[in-house]
């Protein structure tokens, strides 16, 4: 059998890290696609405020198996 699946762009963002950015645009996007297999990180952004990194803003391509 075989499956189909979609790319779906999520931005997700973090006042820690890059990765912790990351991590909550999958998480995110688990609780409402099945079957998440892959994310690819398209572009990383920050926003500064006096001089230094405010937030880390990620732009995400998120690959997911559509089912039955």
């Amino acid at each position: 059998m075989s499956s189909i699946a979609r790319v779906t762009e999520v931005i997700a963002s973090s006042t820690v890290s890059i990765e912790d950015a990351v991590k909550q645009g999958v998480a995110r996007a688990s609780k409402t696609l099945d079957e998440v297999q892959s994310v690819w990180v398209k572009d990383i952004k920050a926003t500064v405020a006096e001089g230094a990194v405010a937030e880390w803003r990620v732009v995400l391509k998120i690959t997911f198996v559509l089912t039955d």
